[in-house]
Protein backbone atom coordinates (compact mmCIF):
# COMPACT_ATOMS: atom_id res chain seq x y z
CA UNK A 1 0.00 0.00 0.00
CA UNK A 2 1.67 3.55 -1.12
CA UNK A 3 2.17 5.32 1.73
CA UNK A 4 0.32 8.65 2.27
CA UNK A 5 1.00 12.36 3.66
CA UNK A 6 -0.07 13.14 7.24
CA UNK A 7 -2.13 15.84 6.22
CA UNK A 8 -3.85 13.63 3.64
CA UNK A 9 -4.26 11.11 6.58
CA UNK A 10 -5.69 13.44 8.64
CA UNK A 11 -8.29 14.40 6.33
CA UNK A 12 -9.39 10.74 6.06
CA UNK A 13 -9.47 9.86 9.04
CA UNK A 14 -12.53 12.40 9.46
CA UNK A 15 -13.41 12.42 6.03
CA UNK A 16 -15.62 9.25 6.32
CA UNK A 17 -17.29 10.74 9.24
CA UNK A 18 -18.30 14.03 8.38
CA UNK A 19 -19.53 12.21 4.93
CA UNK A 20 -21.79 9.94 7.75
CA UNK A 21 -22.96 13.29 9.39
CA UNK A 22 -23.66 14.68 5.68
CA UNK A 23 -25.45 11.63 4.87
CA UNK A 24 -27.83 11.44 7.58
CA UNK A 25 -28.42 15.14 7.48
CA UNK A 26 -29.41 15.43 3.73
CA UNK A 27 -30.92 12.12 3.22
CA UNK A 28 -34.19 12.19 3.33
CA UNK A 29 -36.48 9.85 5.62
CA UNK A 30 -37.68 7.87 3.03
CA UNK A 31 -39.11 5.01 5.26
CA UNK A 32 -41.53 5.15 7.92
CA UNK A 33 -39.60 5.88 11.13
CA UNK A 34 -40.63 7.36 14.38
CA UNK A 35 -38.67 9.29 15.09
CA UNK A 36 -39.93 10.94 18.68
CA UNK A 37 -37.34 13.06 20.71
CA UNK A 38 -36.71 13.11 24.15
CA UNK A 39 -35.87 15.80 26.39
CA UNK A 40 -31.98 15.85 27.88
CA UNK A 41 -31.63 18.54 30.22
CA UNK A 42 -33.34 22.04 28.35
CA UNK A 43 -32.75 20.16 24.29
CA UNK A 44 -34.68 18.00 23.18
CA UNK A 45 -32.73 15.44 20.86
CA UNK A 46 -33.97 12.44 18.80
CA UNK A 47 -31.87 9.75 17.72
CA UNK A 48 -30.42 11.30 14.74
CA UNK A 49 -28.98 14.22 16.55
CA UNK A 50 -27.78 11.85 18.64
CA UNK A 51 -26.28 9.79 16.17
CA UNK A 52 -24.63 12.77 14.60
CA UNK A 53 -23.22 14.33 18.33
CA UNK A 54 -21.57 10.95 18.69
CA UNK A 55 -19.81 10.62 15.04
CA UNK A 56 -18.81 14.76 15.73
CA UNK A 57 -17.50 13.38 19.22
CA UNK A 58 -15.57 10.77 16.95
CA UNK A 59 -14.24 13.41 14.55
CA UNK A 60 -13.30 16.17 17.39
CA UNK A 61 -11.27 12.66 18.90
CA UNK A 62 -9.15 11.99 15.64
CA UNK A 63 -8.29 15.49 15.31
CA UNK A 64 -7.29 15.38 18.88
CA UNK A 65 -5.37 12.37 18.41
CA UNK A 66 -3.64 13.63 14.90
CA UNK A 67 -1.95 16.80 16.97
CA UNK A 68 -0.91 14.59 19.94
CA UNK A 69 0.34 11.82 17.29
CA UNK A 70 2.46 14.38 15.23
CA UNK A 71 5.29 15.05 17.88
CA UNK A 72 6.43 11.29 17.69
CA UNK A 73 7.23 9.16 14.78
CA UNK A 74 6.01 5.78 15.91
CA UNK A 75 2.40 7.59 16.57
CA UNK A 76 2.38 9.88 13.99
CA UNK A 77 3.07 5.90 11.36
CA UNK A 78 0.40 4.35 13.33
CA UNK A 79 -2.12 7.62 13.01
CA UNK A 80 -0.86 7.14 9.22
CA UNK A 81 -1.17 3.76 8.87
CA UNK A 82 -4.70 3.37 9.89
CA UNK A 83 -6.26 6.34 8.24
CA UNK A 84 -7.82 4.05 5.32
CA UNK A 85 -9.31 2.17 7.52
CA UNK A 86 -11.38 4.52 9.62
CA UNK A 87 -12.51 6.64 6.45
CA UNK A 88 -13.52 2.65 5.48
CA UNK A 89 -15.69 2.67 8.75
CA UNK A 90 -17.10 6.35 8.37
CA UNK A 91 -18.16 5.11 4.60
CA UNK A 92 -19.56 1.58 6.03
CA UNK A 93 -21.62 3.72 8.99
CA UNK A 94 -22.73 6.14 5.89
CA UNK A 95 -24.66 3.07 3.65
CA UNK A 96 -25.54 1.54 6.90
CA UNK A 97 -27.64 4.70 8.08
CA UNK A 98 -28.62 5.34 4.37
CA UNK A 99 -29.44 1.67 4.12
CA UNK A 100 -30.76 0.47 7.53
CA UNK A 101 -32.64 3.65 9.18
CA UNK A 102 -33.37 6.09 5.77
CA UNK A 103 -34.80 3.65 3.51
CA UNK A 104 -35.24 0.61 5.77
CA UNK A 105 -33.70 -1.66 2.82
CA UNK A 106 -32.67 -3.99 5.11
CA UNK A 107 -34.71 -6.74 6.30
CA UNK A 108 -36.52 -4.63 10.01
CA UNK A 109 -36.80 -4.79 12.65
CA UNK A 110 -33.58 -7.33 12.92
CA UNK A 111 -31.19 -4.83 11.06
CA UNK A 112 -31.61 -1.22 12.56
CA UNK A 113 -29.45 1.39 10.80
CA UNK A 114 -26.83 3.14 13.28
CA UNK A 115 -28.82 5.82 14.54
CA UNK A 116 -31.56 3.48 15.69
CA UNK A 117 -29.18 1.69 17.58
CA UNK A 118 -27.97 4.77 19.40
CA UNK A 119 -31.64 6.08 20.28
CA UNK A 120 -31.64 2.86 22.33
CA UNK A 121 -29.16 4.92 24.73
CA UNK A 122 -31.13 7.96 24.53
CA UNK A 123 -34.60 5.68 25.44
CA UNK A 124 -33.26 4.30 28.27
CA UNK A 125 -29.80 5.00 28.95
CA UNK A 126 -29.78 4.88 33.02
CA UNK A 127 -30.95 1.19 32.49
CA UNK A 128 -28.12 0.42 29.92
CA UNK A 129 -25.84 1.93 32.57
CA UNK A 130 -27.68 -0.10 35.69
CA UNK A 131 -27.44 -3.23 33.99
CA UNK A 132 -23.36 -2.78 32.37
CA UNK A 133 -22.43 -1.94 35.85
CA UNK A 134 -23.97 -5.48 36.86
CA UNK A 135 -22.16 -7.32 34.03
CA UNK A 136 -19.02 -5.33 35.12
CA UNK A 137 -19.36 -6.27 38.94
CA UNK A 138 -19.51 -10.20 37.88
CA UNK A 139 -17.40 -10.14 35.81
CA UNK A 140 -14.77 -8.46 38.35
CA UNK A 141 -15.67 -10.83 40.81
CA UNK A 142 -15.15 -13.94 38.53
CA UNK A 143 -11.96 -13.11 36.75
CA UNK A 144 -10.51 -11.74 39.58
CA UNK A 145 -10.90 -15.06 41.82
CA UNK A 146 -10.41 -16.97 38.55
CA UNK A 147 -7.30 -15.79 37.95
CA UNK A 148 -6.43 -15.86 41.72
CA UNK A 149 -6.52 -19.59 41.74
CA UNK A 150 -5.53 -20.16 38.31
CA UNK A 151 -1.89 -18.20 39.17
CA UNK A 152 -1.80 -20.29 42.59
CA UNK A 153 -2.64 -23.63 41.33
CA UNK A 154 -0.10 -23.05 38.59
CA UNK A 155 2.38 -22.25 40.43
CA UNK A 156 1.42 -25.44 43.20
CA UNK A 157 1.65 -28.21 40.39
CA UNK A 158 4.51 -26.71 38.21
CA UNK A 159 6.58 -26.80 41.25
CA UNK A 160 5.85 -29.41 43.20
CA UNK A 161 5.57 -32.89 41.76
CA UNK A 162 3.41 -34.49 44.17
CA UNK A 163 0.84 -31.65 43.71
CA UNK A 164 1.06 -32.10 39.67
CA UNK A 165 -0.07 -35.82 40.16
CA UNK A 166 -2.73 -35.28 42.05
CA UNK A 167 -4.18 -32.01 40.31
CA UNK A 168 -3.53 -32.13 37.12
CA UNK A 169 -5.63 -34.67 36.16
CA UNK A 170 -8.42 -32.58 37.48
CA UNK A 171 -7.33 -29.92 35.77
CA UNK A 172 -7.25 -31.58 32.79
CA UNK A 173 -10.42 -32.96 33.21
CA UNK A 174 -12.53 -29.61 34.39
CA UNK A 175 -10.64 -27.96 31.59
CA UNK A 176 -12.41 -30.14 28.55
CA UNK A 177 -15.90 -29.09 29.69
CA UNK A 178 -17.51 -25.90 28.92
CA UNK A 179 -18.33 -23.66 31.94
CA UNK A 180 -21.95 -23.38 31.36
CA UNK A 181 -22.17 -27.11 31.42
CA UNK A 182 -22.04 -26.43 35.08
CA UNK A 183 -24.77 -24.39 35.20
CA UNK A 184 -27.70 -26.85 36.57
CA UNK A 185 -25.19 -27.81 39.11
CA UNK A 186 -24.26 -24.00 40.26
CA UNK A 187 -27.38 -22.97 40.15
CA UNK A 188 -28.67 -25.65 42.18
CA UNK A 189 -25.60 -26.09 44.98
CA UNK A 190 -25.39 -21.65 45.39
CA UNK A 191 -27.12 -19.54 47.28
CA UNK A 192 -28.09 -16.74 44.72
CA UNK A 193 -27.83 -16.70 40.74
CA UNK A 194 -24.74 -13.73 41.19
CA UNK A 195 -23.04 -16.80 43.02
CA UNK A 196 -23.59 -19.25 40.39
CA UNK A 197 -22.42 -17.24 37.80
CA UNK A 198 -19.18 -16.14 39.55
CA UNK A 199 -18.27 -19.75 40.01
CA UNK A 200 -18.76 -20.56 36.20
CA UNK A 201 -16.35 -17.43 35.31
CA UNK A 202 -14.02 -18.84 37.95
CA UNK A 203 -13.77 -21.94 36.33
CA UNK A 204 -13.43 -20.92 33.02
CA UNK A 205 -10.43 -18.80 34.10
CA UNK A 206 -8.99 -21.08 35.99
CA UNK A 207 -8.59 -23.58 33.72
CA UNK A 208 -6.05 -21.87 31.01
CA UNK A 209 -4.17 -19.67 33.38
CA UNK A 210 -3.29 -22.41 36.36
CA UNK A 211 -2.03 -24.44 32.35
CA UNK A 212 -0.11 -21.89 31.41
CA UNK A 213 1.52 -20.79 34.61
CA UNK A 214 2.73 -24.06 35.27
CA UNK A 215 4.50 -24.73 31.59
CA UNK A 216 6.37 -21.18 32.74
CA UNK A 217 7.31 -22.67 36.45
CA UNK A 218 8.27 -25.58 35.06
CA UNK A 219 10.17 -24.54 31.76
CA UNK A 220 12.54 -22.47 34.06
CA UNK A 221 15.80 -23.19 32.91
CA UNK A 222 17.79 -24.69 34.97
CA UNK A 223 20.53 -22.35 34.42
CA UNK A 224 18.70 -19.28 36.52
CA UNK A 225 18.19 -21.90 39.25
CA UNK A 226 22.02 -22.99 39.64
CA UNK A 227 23.09 -19.28 39.22
CA UNK A 228 20.33 -18.36 42.14
CA UNK A 229 22.02 -21.00 44.50
CA UNK A 230 25.78 -19.64 44.36
CA UNK A 231 24.57 -16.71 45.33
CA UNK A 232 22.54 -18.20 48.43
CA UNK A 233 19.35 -18.26 47.66
CA UNK A 234 16.87 -21.08 49.11
CA UNK A 235 14.49 -22.66 47.68
CA UNK A 236 11.39 -19.66 48.38
CA UNK A 237 13.63 -17.61 46.73
CA UNK A 238 14.11 -20.01 43.46
CA UNK A 239 10.45 -19.96 43.52
CA UNK A 240 9.21 -16.20 43.73
CA UNK A 241 12.16 -15.00 42.55
CA UNK A 242 13.56 -16.86 39.85
CA UNK A 243 10.55 -19.75 38.40
CA UNK A 244 7.54 -16.57 38.93
CA UNK A 245 9.37 -14.33 36.98
CA UNK A 246 10.07 -16.36 34.38
CA UNK A 247 6.47 -17.75 33.76
CA UNK A 248 4.58 -14.22 34.13
CA UNK A 249 4.99 -13.65 29.85
CA UNK A 250 3.01 -17.35 30.22
CA UNK A 251 0.76 -15.87 32.97
CA UNK A 252 -0.12 -12.95 30.84
CA UNK A 253 -0.90 -14.98 27.81
CA UNK A 254 -3.14 -17.14 29.88
CA UNK A 255 -4.84 -14.01 31.70
CA UNK A 256 -5.41 -12.35 27.72
CA UNK A 257 -6.90 -16.32 26.60
CA UNK A 258 -9.04 -15.82 29.98
CA UNK A 259 -10.41 -12.94 29.45
CA UNK A 260 -12.47 -13.49 25.92
CA UNK A 261 -14.06 -16.99 28.14
CA UNK A 262 -15.06 -15.10 30.76
CA UNK A 263 -16.65 -12.57 28.67
CA UNK A 264 -18.43 -15.02 26.56
CA UNK A 265 -19.48 -17.13 29.57
CA UNK A 266 -20.52 -14.01 31.59
CA UNK A 267 -22.70 -12.99 28.92
CA UNK A 268 -24.56 -16.70 28.87
CA UNK A 269 -24.98 -16.78 32.67
CA UNK A 270 -27.00 -13.79 32.48
CA UNK A 271 -29.33 -15.03 29.33
CA UNK A 272 -29.83 -17.94 31.50
CA UNK A 273 -31.16 -16.70 34.74
CA UNK A 274 -29.57 -13.85 35.99
CA UNK A 275 -31.57 -10.54 37.65
CA UNK A 276 -29.63 -8.28 35.68
CA UNK A 277 -26.88 -7.61 33.05
CA UNK A 278 -26.08 -7.13 30.13
CA UNK A 279 -26.96 -10.70 28.64
CA UNK A 280 -30.44 -10.26 30.72
CA UNK A 281 -30.72 -7.01 28.91
CA UNK A 282 -30.50 -8.64 25.43
CA UNK A 283 -33.11 -11.18 26.50
CA UNK A 284 -35.73 -8.57 27.15
CA UNK A 285 -35.09 -6.72 24.54
CA UNK A 286 -35.69 -9.75 22.52
CA UNK A 287 -38.72 -10.33 23.61
CA UNK A 288 -40.04 -7.15 22.93
CA UNK A 289 -38.40 -7.37 19.22
CA UNK A 290 -36.38 -4.45 20.27
CA UNK A 291 -33.59 -5.48 17.98
CA UNK A 292 -31.82 -2.13 17.92
CA UNK A 293 -31.60 -2.53 21.38
CA UNK A 294 -30.16 -5.66 21.31
CA UNK A 295 -27.37 -3.89 19.04
CA UNK A 296 -26.87 -1.61 21.84
CA UNK A 297 -25.85 -3.90 24.01
CA UNK A 298 -23.66 -5.99 22.22
CA UNK A 299 -21.75 -2.51 21.10
CA UNK A 300 -21.42 -1.98 25.27
CA UNK A 301 -19.95 -5.18 25.01
CA UNK A 302 -17.31 -4.51 22.56
CA UNK A 303 -16.60 -1.48 24.15
CA UNK A 304 -16.30 -3.11 28.03
CA UNK A 305 -14.33 -5.90 26.09
CA UNK A 306 -12.26 -3.37 24.87
CA UNK A 307 -11.38 -1.74 27.58
CA UNK A 308 -10.46 -4.39 29.70
CA UNK A 309 -8.23 -5.81 26.92
CA UNK A 310 -6.40 -2.58 27.07
CA UNK A 311 -6.33 -2.55 30.80
CA UNK A 312 -4.19 -5.63 30.97
CA UNK A 313 -2.09 -4.48 28.26
CA UNK A 314 -0.95 -1.83 30.22
CA UNK A 315 -0.43 -3.92 33.22
CA UNK A 316 0.97 -6.68 30.93
CA UNK A 317 3.39 -4.26 29.46
CA UNK A 318 4.09 -2.79 33.24
CA UNK A 319 5.03 -5.66 34.66
CA UNK A 320 7.21 -6.97 31.44
CA UNK A 321 9.40 -3.59 30.44
CA UNK A 322 12.14 -5.41 31.62
CA UNK A 323 11.76 -7.80 28.77
CA UNK A 324 12.29 -4.80 26.32
CA UNK A 325 16.02 -4.54 26.92
CA UNK A 326 16.55 -7.92 26.54
CA UNK A 327 14.14 -8.54 23.15
CA UNK A 328 16.47 -4.89 22.07
CA UNK A 329 19.43 -6.69 22.84
CA UNK A 330 18.37 -9.92 21.14
CA UNK A 331 16.93 -8.08 17.61
CA UNK A 332 21.06 -6.11 17.47
CA UNK A 333 22.67 -9.45 17.85
CA UNK A 334 20.14 -10.89 15.32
Amino acid sequence: MRRIGYPAAVALSIGGFLLAIAGNVLVPQVAAVEITPVRVGDWLVNFNGLYRMVLGAVVLGYLLDALVSRGNEKNRNAFVHGAPLRFAVGIALLAWDVLGTKTQVFVQPFFPGPAQIVGAFLEEGDFILQNTLYSLRLYLWGYLLGAAFGVGTGILIGWFPRAYYWISPVLRFSGIIPAVAWMPFAMTLLPTPFAAAVFLIVICVWFPVASVTAQGVQSTPKVLFEAARTLGGDTRYLLFHVAVPNALPQVFQGLSTANAFAFTTLVMAEMMGQPGGLGYYINMAKIWSAYYKVFAAILVMAILFSAITKVLNIIEARALRWQEGLLSKQGEVA
